[in-house]
Order: C-alpha cells, then structure tokens, then sequence
C-alpha cells in the first residue's frame, strides 16, 4: 500500500534549526552567546497588560473565535490611530499571533495547485511554507511585471517594514499593487507587524486611504503584539480589512477552533489601548539600534535599507554562511540572509531585541 507522502514534506528544514552548529560556537564563548538572530522580545510584559490577563484567568466557557466586542472595538480604534483606516466597512479578527495567519492564509482563501503567491524577492520564510502547504507555486518578485500575464495569481504578500530588510514601501508602489490584484482577483496581504517602528522613514498601512482609496475590497492587513507590546509569549495577533474576506475567516476559523484564548483576548485590549508602554519600548529599541549600527559599520559591515523595523540587514560581501560563522567565533549569532531567499545569500540579519547589556558588548567582541 502506498500511502501519501508526509505533509512535512512539502516543507523545508525547519529555519532556525539550520542555526544549531553556530549557535553552539557562539555558546561556547567565555562571556556567553549574545543572540541577534531572532527577534525575539526579552523585555518584561508591561504590568497593565498582566493585569488585564490576570483579571480576565477565571474564563471556563469557550471564548470567541471573532473576539469579544470590546476586542474587536480595541482592533478597530487602533487601526484608525495607526493606520489611518476608517472604522466604518472595516472587518476585524484577532488571530493566534500572526505566523499562525500568515501560514494558514492561503489555505483558508482556498488558495491550491495550479494557482500563483507572489512574495516579496527577500522575504519571511513562512510567505512560502504557506504557499508549499496547499501546493500552490510561489513568484519571488518585487515587480509585479516579473509576473507575467499569468491569471492564476490568487494572493500578494507584501512586507512593509519589511523582515529582514527593514526595507519602507511608499504608498504610491503600495497603491499599484492594490490596483494591480484588483484587476486580476487576487487578494493582497500585508504583514505590517513592523509598522510602528519607522527609524528612518514612516510606514503606510495597505488600509490608509492614499493605498487602498478608501475601500478595504480584496486587502487585508496583518498585525501582531508581539514586537509593540513583548507578548510573543501571548501569541497575540489580528487581521483587518476587505470584511468579506474577513467574514470568510471566521467562518473557517469557528470550524477549525482558531480561537484566541480569552485572557489574551483581555490582555489585548488593554495592550491596545494604552501608547505609553508602546512607546517606551519603541525608545529602547531606538537606543540599542543605534548602538548596533554604530558597531557593525564600525566593524566594516555596510547595513542597507533598515529604515525602520526591528532588524539590521548587513553584508560584507561574502557568502552569508561566512559571515554567520565570523560572528559566531565572537559569540554572536545572527540570522544567515540565505534563509529569506536566494537574494539575500551575502546578508545577515541582526535583531534589535537583545538586552542593554548584551547589545551595549558587541562593539568590543566585534573589535577582537
């Protein structure tokens, strides 16, 4: 009997487990692993926030999969502040964290064979994972002429800040990709998780009027807690837009028990409502950013795009494994490019989430 190969294998090697052998170089360093090569929150949850969770921990009933209506109104309060989108058409929905979404998405829009992703050139590895999961051919691109005249285009991801290259789309190459799927059907996604931290340009939302015109038809945002409030721990996320598509969702969603636990569901409306804690951490984030830039050029790398986001892209014009291995003799490990796309085989990416301490060393081992 010849049974189907595994879903697994449609996928390839789990990313950051391709890390292992230079993690354990750069443990091995006498003053311990600085570790820049995922951007993972180190700094405490804000106490609003715990409490919010603390408060909401007595939940015995099944939350709701659309989120409860103080959560939904939080979403779409935020979205108008931050965003610029307005309230009235738009269709919000809280998501377990956004990697779950992003890699679910085109199941869920029955996206299948046959049918064409488009990503970004450089690009967060789970775009494809989604895309290999439902067996559907994945375009790198960030022309959509490179396209082609192709009908089968159901979903364009774009990133904007993106990861890893902290690269800001401005609105007018936004708006011509909107345009550009609404002429063929297809949806577009855009993971805004970054868009609060510009540096050295200001983001646009795909929900700001200067993109979308006003209408949310066939967009949809991406947005997650995790980097603006630390609750990577929390898995706090949501997506907003076209409220069709959003309808669609939850439709699915409810059948498939994606449901957002309801404490976190608490905790999110108190992370959205209070700026304060937000803006704290973006100022941390700000000091260590400029402290690794000021490192990593001193130590001949040259960092490009990195106007905003929570990462620097980096290259000295070597294979990225040569690089990644470089560091990791110093005790630091970063993200190999290579993991992003055949583009970024001479990048490395560092993250900004290390802790002062950490961050505040990396001149002095980079110096060695």
């Amino acid at each position: 009997m010849n049974r189907p190969a595994p879903v697994s294998s449609r996928l390839p090697d789990f990313t950051w487990d391709v890390l292992n052998a230079a993690a354990a170089v750069a443990a091995a360093h006498p003053d311990g692993l600085i570790n820049l090569s995922m951007g993972t929150p180190v700094d405490p949850v804000p106490t609003v926030i715990r409490q919010a969770l603390a408060d909401a921990s007595d939940a015995p009933g099944y939350p709701l999969t659309a989120g409860t209506p103080a959560l939904r109104d939080a979403i779409a309060a935020w979205v108008a502040r931050a965003c610029g989108a307005g309230v009235d058409g738009l269709g919000v929905l809280p998501t377990i964290g956004s990697k779950e979404l992003v890699a679910w998405l085109p199941t869920l829009l029955g996206v299948g064979p046959g049918d064409v992703v488009v990503v970004p050139s450089v690009a967060y590895p789970t775009y494809e994972d989604g895309a290999r999961l439902v067996g559907a051919t994945t375009v790198r691109t960030d022309s959509l002429t490179a396209v082609g005249p192709t009908s089968r285009v159901r979903l364009v991801w774009v990133n904007s800040p993106g990861n890893p290259t902290g690269r800001v789309l401005p609105a007018r190459h936004l708006r011509k990709v909107v345009d550009w799927a609404r002429e063929r059907g297809a949806v577009v996604a855009s993971d805004e998780c970054y868009l609060p931290l510009g540096w050295d340009a200001e983001p646009v939302s795909v929900l700001s009027p200067e993109v979308c015109g006003g209408s949310y038809d066939g967009v949809l945002a991406v947005h997650s807690l995790s980097k603006r409030s630390n609750l990577a721990g929390y898995r706090a996320g949501f997506v907003a837009g076209d409220p069709t598509l959003v309808a669609e969702l939850l439709k699915i969603r409810k059948h498939a028990g994606m449901i957002v636990p309801a404490p976190v569901q608490a905790a999110m409306v108190a992370a959205l409502g209070d700026e304060a804690h937000a803006d704290a951490q973006r100022e941390r984030y700000r000091a260590r950013r400029e402290q690794l830039y000021a490192a990593f050029t001193d130590a001949g790398f040259t960092v490009e795009h990195s106007e905003a986001g929570l990462y620097l892209w980096m290259t000295r014009d070597e294979d990225c494994w040569e690089t990644v291995d470089w560091l990791a003799r110093r005790g630091i490990l970063v993200a190999a490019g290579i993991f992003y796309g055949p583009a970024g085989s001479r990048h490395v990416r560092a993250a900004l989430t290390e802790s002062d301490e950490h961050v505040a060393a990396v001149a002095g081992r980079l110096r060695d």
